[in-house]
């Protein structure tokens, strides 16, 4: 039988996409699947499909500061949060930083996962500014990057080329359905299965014939 292709469409910006990015990373070494990342644009997602923050609903943000400190435990991401993230959230774009990641996957893929890894780990954990091109490149260094490639890679994000590939991989995560992220595309039996949010991954094994083990599954012996 082959291996189920599984897309995740993310954005650094969104915490909820840090921990299912997380989850699926230990499941690629244990389910049948492909693991595909897709960096996109929450904002044009966002905009192109009239949702809004949910965070700007004062009894849903009052709820979802709960909700990703547990998941956060729960999963075991060390994602940090408190009242005052939103409003910094809302006041700082990621556009600058998903462009870096997308050149990054164009030109140097193996470094993706770490790199997107990275700037969670700053944006979430240690609260810092990713807009700024000098907090880019240390991402990038914290990644594994030399520091000429990394320069190199800045530089591209201004190009048509990154800033096509970017909106076409979030116009494709739109004809998927997706309307938030991270939105999970599994490929299984011949057409697209669209799962949205952290909290499906358990279904998604359902559907693709794989078994869950929770957040933090054990990697078999042979599998190391």
């Amino acid at each position: 039988m082959g291996r189920t292709l599984v897309e995740l469409f993310y954005d650094v910006v969104s915490p909820y996409s840090w921990l299912g990015f997380e989850v699926l990373c230990r499941y690629q070494h244990i389910w049948n699947i492909d693991l595909r990342f897709r960096p996109a644009f929450l904002g044009g997602i966002m905009q192109a499909t009239g949702n809004k923050p949910p965070a700007m609903l004062p009894k849903r943000a009052e709820y979802l500061l709960k909700d990703i400190k547990r998941m956060a435990e729960y999963y075991q991401v060390p994602v940090q949060i408190s009242g005052d993230d939103f409003q910094r959230i809302l006041g700082k774009s990621t556009l600058g930083a998903m462009r870096f990641i997308t050149a990054i996957d164009m030109t140097q893929p193996r470094y993706l996962e770490p790199l997107s890894r990275e700037f969670w780990i700053r944006f979430w954990s240690q609260h810092e500014d990713i807009s700024q091109p000098e907090n880019i490149l240390a991402v990038a260094g914290q990644a594994g990057l030399s520091s000429e490639v990394a320069q190199k890679q800045l530089e591209m994000i201004s190009s048509s080329a990154v800033k096509n590939r970017l909106k076409e991989t979030t116009e494709e995560a739109i004809k998927y359905g997706a309307f938030g992220m991270p939105t999970v595309v599994a490929h299984f039996n011949g057409e697209p299965h669209l799962f949205f949010g952290s909290d499906r991954l358990e279904l998604l094994g359902s559907i693709i014939g794989e078994k869950w083990q929770g957040p933090v599954p054990s990697v078999p012996s042979h599998k190391m």
